[in-house]
C-alpha cells in the first residue's frame, strides 16, 4: 500500500518544482520532504524525480505515478470530508456556456451531485461575457467560458474550433441574385458576432442581420431552416447544416478558446469538480481536433 503522506510530498514537489517551496507549502522542512520522496522511491524501486540544481522535474516513472497519486489524494480527502460528523451543507457555483450547459455536461454534473447529496450545486448557463462578469464579481466559484485569448489567471485552456455554417437543404449562399449575405447572429456584444462581421467585411461582402438570438439552439435551427449563415462551434454542427469552405469565400476563423477559471480557495469538493471539468474538456478538445 502506498503511503498517502509520501504521495502528498511527491505531488507537492512536482507542483512547486522545488523541495524548499514544497516544504513551505506542507509546513515541513526541506530535508523532511526530500526524505519522504526518497522513501517513496525506495518502496517503488524506481527514481521518480530528476533533481536539478534549481528545478526538480518528474522522471518518466514519476510522470506515470503523478496522475494516480493525485487521484488517490483527492479520493482520500473526499472520503474524509464525506464521513466527517461536522460536515455541513455546502454550495458550489458554476458558470458554463450554453452549448456546454445541455447534454454535454449534464451527465457529469448529475453524477457529481449524486455522489455528494449534501452539496448544493448551482449552475448558471449563458453568454460568455455575462458569465465572466459574474465570476469577476465573485458570484461564481468555477467558470467555463469562451474567449479570444484567456486571461492570465485561467486554470486551463483548450482550442475551440469554429465553422461557417449554412443550411444543407436551403443554402442561402447558393441563392442567385442575393444583394447582401444574411447572417444569423448572437445579440450585440456577444462573442462570435463581432468576429463574424469583421471576417465578412474583410472580404468586401455586404451583409445584413437576418436572425438574432441569445439562444444557441435557436441560431442552429435558424441556419438549418435557411435563414442565413452563421459562425458556430464545431460541436454545434448538425446533419441539417452544411459546412462552408475557404474555397467558397469563408476563411477559417481561429483563436477562440474554451477557458476554465477556478478560485484558489476551493475546498476539496470544488477541486474535484474542477478536475472533472478539466478531464471532460480535454476529451472534448481531443474529439474536435483534426483527425479526432
Amino acid at each position: 500500500m502506498m503511503d498517502l503522506l509520501l504521495l502528498r510530498s511527491f505531488v507537492t514537489v512536482v507542483d512547486t518544482g522545488n523541495f524548499t517551496r514544497a516544504g513551505e507549502r506542507l509546513h515541513l522542512t526541506q530535508s523532511t520532504v526530500s526524505q519522504q520522496v526518497l522513501r517513496l522511491e525506495q518502496s517503488l524501486g524506481c527514481r521518480l524525480l530528476d533533481r536539478g540544481p534549481r528545478h526538480v522535474v518528474p522522471t518518466e516513472e514519476g510522470e506515470r505515478l503523478l496522475g494516480y497519486a493525485q487521484r488517490l489524494l483527492r479520493l482520500a480527502e473526499e472520503a474524509s470530508e464525506a464521513l466527517s460528523p461536522v460536515q455541513g451543507d455546502s454550495a458550489l457555483r458554476l458558470g458554463v456556456p450554453e452549448d456546454l450547459g445541455g447534454e454535454a455536461l449534464m451527465p457529469l454534473l448529475s453524477r457529481f451531485s449524486t455522489e455528494r447529496p449534501r452539496l448544493r450545486l448551482e449552475v448558471e448557463s449563458g453568454l460568455s461575457h455575462h458569465l465572466l462578469r459574474l465570476y469577476r464579481a465573485g458570484e461564481l466559484d468555477l467558470l467555463l467560458v469562451k474567449q479570444w485569448g484567456a486571461d492570465s489567471d485561467c486554470h486551463a485552456r483548450w482550442p475551440e474550433p469554429l465553422r461557417w455554417l449554412d443550411s444543407a437543404a436551403n443554402p442561402v449562399t447558393r441563392k442567385p441574385g442575393a444583394e447582401a449575405l444574411p447572417l444569423v447572429v448572437f445579440p450585440v456584444g456577444a462573442l462570435y458576432r463581432q468576429e463574424m462581421i469583421r471576417a465578412v467585411e474583410a472580404q468586401g461582402r455586404r451583409w445584413r442581420v437576418s436572425y438574432s438570438s441569445s439562444s444557441l439552439a435557436s441560431l442552429s435551427a435558424a441556419v438549418r431552416a435557411g435563414l442565413g449563415v452563421s459562425l458556430l462551434p464545431v460541436g454545434s454542427v448538425q446533419s441539417g447544416h452544411r459546412v462552408l469552405t475557404e474555397a467558397e469565400g469563408f476563411a477559417p476563423v481561429g483563436g477562440l478558446e474554451l477557458v476554465l477559471y477556478a478560485r484558489s480557495e476551493l475546498d476539496s469538493t470544488g477541486r474535484a469538480l474542477r478536475d472533472r471539468l478539466m478531464e471532460s474538456c480535454s476529451r472534448r478538445a481531443a474529439s474536435h481536433a483534426p483527425g479526432g
